[in-house]
This record gives C-alpha cells, sequence and structure tokens, in this order.
C-alpha cells in the first residue's frame, strides 16, 4: 500500500507509450520485405499506399527488421498513431495486398429518386421556365420537384447528375 501511495505521490508514470507487447506484431518475411522496399525505392504508387509500405518495414519485428515503436513510426512519417495501428491490424489479419490497399467503402447510398421521378424531373427540365425565370436553373428544378411532392428532398447536386446521365442540357 505505502509503495502505490508513493508512486502516486511522486508521480511515477502509470504507462510508457509504446513499451507494451503489441497485440498486431508485423513479422515480414524475405520476399515481403524486399518487395516493399521496391516499392518504396521506385515510388510510382498512390502516397497513401507508399505510408503504409514504410510503416510496415519500420514495424518489422522479424530478424533484420528495425521493429520501431509506434511512437517511433509516427515521428518519423508524420502520420496518426491510429493509422498505425489499422496498418499493423490489417497486415496481421488480411495479409500484405490488403494492408496496403485502401479498404472498399461499404456504405451504401439510398436513391432520391426512381426512374418514374426521374422522367418527371427530365419533362419539366424540357418545359417551359416558370413565369419571371428565362431558363431552368438546378435548384429551380430541385424545389419544383419538392413542391409537385414527386420526392420528399431534392439537392441540386442528385438533378445535376441525373440531367447529366441523360445528356439533357438546360442551355
Amino acid at each position: 500500500m505505502d509503495g502505490i501511495l508513493l508512486a502516486w505521490i511522486h508521480g511515477r508514470p502509470k504507462r510508457q507509450e509504446g513499451t507494451m507487447q503489441k497485440r498486431y506484431r508485423v513479422t515480414l518475411t524475405e520476399s515481403e520485405r524486399i518487395d516493399l522496399q521496391k516499392l518504396v525505392s521506385v515510388g510510382k504508387a498512390a502516397a497513401q499506399k507508399l505510408v503504409r509500405a514504410r510503416i510496415l518495414l519500420l514495424a518489422d519485428q522479424a530478424d533484420g527488421g528495425p521493429g520501431k515503436s509506434d511512437p517511433e513510426i509516427v515521428e518519423s512519417l508524420g502520420c496518426g498513431r491510429a493509422h498505425v495501428e489499422r496498418v499493423r491490424k490489417r497486415f496481421v489479419e488480411e495479409g500484405l495486398e490488403a494492408s496496403l490497399n485502401p479498404k472498399p467503402s461499404q456504405r451504401v447510398y439510398e436513391r432520391k429518386m426512381d426512374g418514374k421521378a426521374e422522367a418527371h424531373l427530365i419533362a419539366l427540365a424540357c418545359g417551359a421556365p416558370p413565369e419571371g425565370r428565362s431558363r431552368w436553373t438546378l435548384r429551380l428544378l430541385g424545389d419544383q420537384m419538392v413542391a409537385l411532392e414527386h420526392v420528399e428532398s431534392l439537392s441540386y447536386e442528385t438533378v445535376r447528375r441525373t440531367l447529366k446521365k441523360t445528356n439533357s442540357s438546360l442551355g
């Protein structure tokens, strides 16, 4: 009990960053290390891919690897600690290729307009503009679609994409 109290009074650090045993240890094979070094030295890949390759090379704890801690890697590459941890984890769980390339998006976008609403939008855009206007704008078309209750809400960007997809021109 006295030891704990003395440690608290003297302000002994509770945890030293980077000294604990890592859950995800990166151990590269010789061929993986050569491939990564070649990738980094050529430098003809996406910037994030090169950063991930450098992270793996610095984190390599196999024989001949530097085995640097996360804070050292963050300091030398100028990236975030969480990024280093994610790359380590992805390498251990999914392999070298998966750790170098970004994950594909899992997000599913709901469509605002179905084919019927798109047809109404095109017909509206081809028709006469509202009174007092010389032509339709994207925002006017979106507002009119909402006013006619074809959709609940609609951004001008969705209107633009729909008209571009159908090769309709407002000019």
